[in-house]
């Protein structure tokens, strides 16, 4: 037995390996972004050393902006300012250019007597305790601003926490869109797929294979030419557009406005996600004897009443994967709301690809991707606590 258990393990471990270096190290690597990291902090270590003494309520002493001084122009020599720089303006607008104008001009600026003197010479902000309460926070290794931030929070001077205006949140309200999307999709899904999937398996054979063969067709499909492809028909001057002002139903000047919002995102994400909620329902259907309805009917039972207690209760584990399938996709959807959504139609991944590719703040992406991913588990968690996991059927 022992033997057979070390061929067993053996053979899985490549699987392991493999699940451990493409999934499990990339997502631990940018989590722990959200709170821990390094690179900003290495771009001025003397000076984080001398801060990390300091009470933040004065200045810092003259070690602190002897350090700064010393450690930017190297750091602009080294081209590792913008780490920085770009991380304290994300705190304080105008902070870039602070530190930016100080590197270059420290090396050809006259030393006044002392390092603080000089850099207020430079710029006044270098003697405001604010400043230094910026430059701190951008360099911390350990910090809980990425959070605050994706949650709509601010800390205060005094070290409370309490939400930021209204004007100002960004992320929770599209977090709770993106939840909202991502059910209601899964709703529609399911009002589309339901009676689908009861036509595929009650026809025919031939019938059947054809059927299942159109419901198969999306996945032979790429999901950019399918996500494409809801352009042409859904824009003002698309397919269905000119459709319905042929028959008479819109005025030309009165087009409907069915892309780059809300509309075309459930459009486009409903029709590349229904296939996941079709064919977990076929699996099971086929599997409830046919008989049974008629069965139900020759004890009194109306169809209604038969299809209520006898064939619906049997298709719940159908159901639950495919909603279970179709949520988890739409959670974590990025491609579709993007080409189709416009402003009003982006989802939180849009945000989460936006701070990893163009504003480069990572801990940021982190943070709303850990939230993200809670979200998930505790909904996970919640699905199982109604409707169990062990009941769901994929075939």
């Amino acid at each position: 037995m022992p033997h057979a258990r070390l061929v067993s393990l053996a053979l899985v471990l490549p699987l392991f390996a493999f699940v451990g270096v493409t999934f499990v190290a990339p997502l631990a690597s940018l989590l722990s972004k959200s709170a821990y990291e390094t690179r900003i902090h290495d771009v001025i270590p003397e000076t984080m050393d001398v801060l990390a003494a300091w009470d933040g309520q004065d200045l810092p002493p003259e070690a602190a902006f002897a350090a700064i001084a010393k450690e930017l122009p190297s750091a602009r020599a080294n081209r590792t300012l913008l780490r920085l720089s770009g991380a304290a303006n994300r705190l304080q607008s105008g902070m870039r250019s602070l530190i930016t104008r100080t590197a270059q001009r420290v090396p050809r600026t006259e030393f006044a007597g002392t390092w603080r003197e000089t850099l207020a010479e430079i710029d006044e902000d270098w003697a405001d305790v604010q400043t230094w309460i910026i430059i701190e926070s951008a360099a911390a290794k350990f910090t809980l601003r990425h959070y605050l931030q994706a949650l709509d929070l601010e800390a205060q001077p005094d070290g409370s926490i309490k939400a930021r205006p209204q004007q100002e949140r960004v992320y929770m309200p599209l977090l709770w869109r993106t939840l909202l999307v991502s059910l209601s999709v899964t709703l529609l899904c399911f009002l589309i797929g339901y009676p689908i999937a009861m036509l595929i398996a009650d026809a025919p054979p031939r019938r059947r294979n054809l059927l299942l063969l159109l419901v198969l067709i999306p996945f032979w499909t790429s999901l950019l030419v399918r996500t494409t492809a809801w352009i042409v028909l859904l824009q003002r001057q698309g397919v269905i557009n000119d459709f319905l002002v042929t028959l008479g139903f819109l005025r030309d000047d009165t087009r409907l406005e069915m892309i780059y919002n809300m509309t075309g995102t459930f459009v486009a994400m409903t029709h590349v996600l229904l296939p996941f909620m079709v064919l977990p329902l076929y699996s099971v259907m086929r599997s409830i004897p046919q008989n049974q309805l008629r069965a139900s009917a020759s004890l009194g039972a109306t169809p209604i009443q038969g299809f209520v207690r006898v064939y619906f209760p049997q298709t719940l584990p159908g159901i639950g994967a495919g909603a279970l399938l179709v949520f988890i996709l739409a959670i974590g959807y990025y491609i579709t709301p993007a080409l189709v959504g416009g402003s009003s139609g982006q989802l939180i991944a849009n945000m989460i690809a936006y701070h990893v590719q163009t504003s480069l703040n990572w801990g940021l992406a982190a943070a709303l991707s850990s939230i993200l991913l809670v979200a998930v588990i505790v909904l996970y968690l919640l699905f199982n606590r109604l409707v169990g996991i062990d009941r769901m059927r994929l075939g």
